[in-house]
C-alpha cells in the first residue's frame, strides 16, 4: 500500500491511498503512515495516454540526422553533407535522415541534388509523415529502385523502404523502445497504442518476457498479420502474457487492426473530394471500399476493432461508409479533412475520432496552399465533441513529440511559437483535452495511473501547457518517473 499525500485535486488538498494497483480511498491531506509519496501541493491529475504511435519509428527516429527545420530541399542536401563528414558509416551501411516537410519548399528534390551532396554515400531522408522518402541514386540502386527518376518514394514502396531500414539488431531495438517509452513516462505517459508497421504480437511477447513494465502498451495489427491474429484467437483487449507474469504481462495488449486507405497532406496523397491546386491529382485511395468493407468484416467479426487511416474528406467519408456497411463500431486515424455532412456521423455510427491536434500546428500553412478555402473543417475537434464523438488524441510520434502536453496545447490553443491561433474555432477546452488523453479519473476504485504536476495546467498558457513539468507518474501505483 502507498499514500499519496497532500495530493491538489481540484480546490482541496488529499490523501490518495494506493493499494494493489487500485485508489482504495481519498481522505482529507496531512500526514498519513506507512509508505508515502508526500505531493506537497502538487496537482494531481489522471495518467496520459497516447492513442497512435509509432515506438519503433520513434526510437530510429532519435537516432538519425535531423531534418525538420530544413526549408528547402538545397538546405535539407546541406544538412545530409554535414552529416556524411561528421557520422562513421560501416561499408554499406545508408546516410539516414528522419523529418523533412517538402510541401512548401521552393525547389525540387532529386537523386542527383543528393548525389552532389554526400557522393556515392547509399542516403535515405525519411519525410517528417512517414509517408514519402527521398534517395540519392546509390540508395535507390541499393533498395532495388535503381533509375527511378526523381528520388521520391510514396506510401507503400516508402513502407516497405522504412520495414528494411529497421536493419537493428532485436536487443538493441527494445533496448531504444524501453528509453522512448522511459522519456514517455517523464512526460506523464502510462500509455500507448503502438501503431508500428510490424509484427506487432511477436515484438511485445518478447519484450514482455523480458520484462518491459514502463507504460502500457496497446499492440495495432495490420492486414499481413491479421489473419494470424484471427487463427491465434486474439481479440482486441486480450492481455499478452507469455510469461504468465500478470504483474508484467497485463500492460500489454492486443489493440486494433489498422489498415491505411490514403496517404497524408504534406506528401500531397491524402485522397479528397477536390483536386490538389494545379492539378488533376486528388491524391491516393490506397484501400478502396471494395476491400476495405471485407477487412472490416474479417476483424469485427473476430473481436478485433478496426481502426482506419483517413486523412482527405474523401477518404473520410468512404471510411465512414464503410463501417455504416459493416456494423461495426471503431475508430478512424486522423480525420484531419472533413465534409460537414460528415461530422455529426461519427457519433451517429460510434466511430472515435483518433486525431493528432500538433498536426494541425505542422501542416497549417500546407493546409492553407493546398486544402484553401476548406481549413475551416480541418482538425475539426470542437465541431466533433459538439457532434457527440468519442475523441482520442495522440501524437502518431515520431511525426510529432511523444509529449501529451504539446498534443493537449495544440487543442486548447491552436497555436505555436507565438503565431496567430488557427481556426481558434475549433479549440477545445483543458478539460475536454485531458479527458481525451486519460482513460481513468482519479476516484476511489480507479487504476492508480496517475501524475502530478507542478502548474495547475487548467490555469496555463498555451506555452506552459507545451513544457509543463511532470513531478510523478505512477503507473498502477508503481512509480515510472519521479523527479522530486
Amino acid at each position: 500500500m502507498i499514500t499519496l499525500t497532500n495530493a491538489r485535486l481540484g480546490s482541496a488538498i488529499v490523501n490518495v491511498h494506493i493499494e494493489a494497483g487500485f485508489i482504495t480511498s481519498i481522505t482529507p491531506g496531512g500526514v498519513a503512515s506507512g509508505d508515502t509519496i508526500d505531493l506537497d501541493g502538487r496537482w494531481l491529475l489522471p495518467g496520459l495516454w497516447d492513442h497512435h504511435v509509432h515506438l519503433n519509428q520513434q526510437a530510429l527516429a532519435l537516432r538519425r540526422t535531423d531534418l525538420s527545420n530544413a526549408a528547402s530541399a538545397a538546405e535539407a542536401a546541406s544538412i545530409m553533407a554535414e552529416a556524411a563528414g561528421r557520422i562513421h558509416l560501416e561499408s554499406g551501411q545508408p546516410l539516414l535522415g528522419h523529418g523533412f516537410r517538402d510541401g512548401l519548399w521552393p525547389d525540387v528534390p532529386s537523386p542527383a541534388l543528393l548525389d552532389a551532396a554526400v557522393g556515392d554515400i547509399p542516403t535515405v531522408l525519411i519525410s517528417g509523415d512517414l509517408h514519402c522518402a527521398w534517395l540519392n541514386s546509390s540508395a535507390l540502386s541499393l533498395f532495388g529502385f535503381g533509375g527511378h527518376e526523381t528520388g521520391i518514394l510514396l506510401e507503400d514502396d516508402c513502407f516497405d523502404l522504412v520495414g528494411k531500414l529497421q536493419d537493428v539488431p532485436e536487443v538493441t531495438l527494445d533496448r531504444w523502445v524501453e528509453e522512448a517509452a522511459a522519456g514517455a513516462a517523464a512526460r506523464g505517459v502510462v500509455g500507448v497504442v503502438d501503431m508500428e508497421m510490424a509484427d506487432n504480437f511477436v515484438a511485445w511477447s518478447r519484450r514482455a518476457g523480458g520484462g518491459f513494465a514502463t507504460v502500457r502498451i496497446e499492440t495495432g495489427i495490420y492486414t499481413e498479420f491479421l489473419d494470424a491474429a484471427i487463427s491465434s484467437g486474439h481479440r482486441t483487449g486480450d492481455i499478452i502474457d507469455p510469461t504468465g507474469k500478470v504483474d508484467a504481462g497485463d500492460l500489454i495488449t492486443i489493440g486494433p487492426f489498422k489498415v491505411l486507405t490514403d496517404g497524408s497532406l504534406n506528401t500531397r496523397t491524402a485522397y479528397c473530394i477536390d483536386e490538389y491546386p494545379d492539378t488533376h491529382d486528388h491524391g491516393m485511395l490506397t484501400v478502396p471500399p471494395d476491400e476495405l468493407v471485407p477487412l472490416l468484416l474479417k476483424a469485427s467479426a473476430a473481436g478485433i476493432s478496426p481502426a482506419v487511416h483517413a486523412i482527405g474528406d474523401e477518404a473520410n467519408r468512404l471510411a465512414l461508409d464503410a463501417f455504416e456497411t459493416v456494423g461495426c463500431q471503431g475508430r478512424i486515424e486522423h480525420a484531419q479533412l472533413l465534409r460537414e455532412s460528415d461530422i455529426a456521423r461519427f457519433a451517429t455510427l460510434g466511430v472515435s475520432v483518433s486525431a493528432q491536434p500538433e498536426h494541425a500546428m505542422d501542416d497549417r500553412d500546407i493546409a492553407d496552399r493546398f486544402w484553401a478555402g476548406r481549413t475551416g473543417r480541418a482538425f475539426a475537434l470542437r465541431s466533433l465533441l459538439n457532434a457527440g464523438a468519442t475523441v482520442l488524441l495522440g501524437s502518431d510520434a515520431p511525426v510529432s513529440p511523444l509529449d501529451p502536453w504539446v498534443t493537449m496545447s495544440a487543442a486548447v490553443t491552436r497555436s505555436r511559437d507565438g503565431r496567430e491561433p488557427w481556426h481558434p474555432e475549433q479549440a477545445i477546452a483543458f478539460d475536454e483535452a485531458l479527458a481525451a488523453s486519460a482513460h481513468n479519473d482519479v476516484a476511489v476504485g480507479e487504476v492508480a495511473d496517475l501524475i502530478a504536476v507542478e502548474q495547475d495546467p487548467f490555469a496555463a498558457s498555451g506555452d506552459e501547457l507545451r513544457s509543463m513539468p511532470v513531478a510523478l507518474t505512477l503507473l498502477a501505483g508503481r512509480p515510472t518517473h519521479r523527479a522530486f
